[in-house]
């Protein structure tokens, strides 16, 4: 899957199935669901797990809480819009 088919999957009603925990986060997040995507991405302590979680909480407006968690994921917090950093963090998953 390519970054535009995956976009194009954000009309769809459920997640694309197989994907990785943390596209699926980034999914409910383009789908609008901030509180979904937040669920998905509490808990793994993963580097990506963490480094989605930093970008929710930046969208949130929370950057402290933001910030704590781009530590965790050993990267500096992004000085891109927030729709920028989404496409980046879904080419990333997707390895595109």
């Amino acid at each position: 899957m390519d970054f535009n088919e995956f976009v194009s999957t954000l009309k769809n009603e459920h997640p694309p199935q197989g994907i990785p925990r943390q596209l699926e986060a980034l999914w409910h997040d383009g789908k609008g669901n901030w509180k979904k995507a937040h669920d998905i991405a509490d808990g793994p302590s993963d580097l990506l797990s963490s480094r989605v979680h930093a970008y929710l909480h930046r969208k949130e407006g929370d950057i402290w809480n933001a910030d704590y968690w781009y530590k965790r994921a050993s990267e500096p917090r992004p000085n891109i819009s927030l729709e920028q950093e989404w496409e980046m963090l879904v080419k990333r998953i997707l390895k595109v």
